[in-house]
């Protein structure tokens, strides 16, 4: 079983950036294609960005252009840079693979994007 560790949220004025990085256990990881989702109050849970085990990549597009997602297998974690940061961005982000039905999700870390 694979379990996730979200960190490096915060609260920061639009148009700011953030790094997020979720450090996954277990020596599978590698092998899947992985995911950042967001879950904001009152709405679903839904992916903005998602990484292949060869790092291949994929955007929302409410974040394209200004999120970016990377991966480092040797260290089991994903990143997340985000720029440019609009208050409609707030949310608890967390990862998970994509799709999110193999492991059970991690505490997340919560981006508040607000003046």
């Amino acid at each position: 079983q694979v379990q996730f560790v979200e960190s490096g949220g915060g609260l920061v004025q639009p148009g700011g950036s953030l790094r997020l990085s979720c450090a996954a256990s277990g020596s599978i990881f590698s092998i899947y294609v992985m995911g950042w989702y967001r879950q904001a109050p009152g709405k679903q849970r839904e992916l903005v960005a998602g990484i292949t085990a060869g790092a291949n990549t994929k955007y929302a597009d409410s974040v394209k252009g200004r999120f970016t997602i990377s991966r480092d297998n040797a260290k089991n974690t994903v990143y997340l840079q985000m720029n440019s940061l609009k208050p409609e961005d707030t949310a608890v982000y967390y990862c998970n693979a994509d799709p999110p039905k193999y492991f059970t999700w991690g505490q997340g870390t919560q981006v508040t994007v607000s003046s």
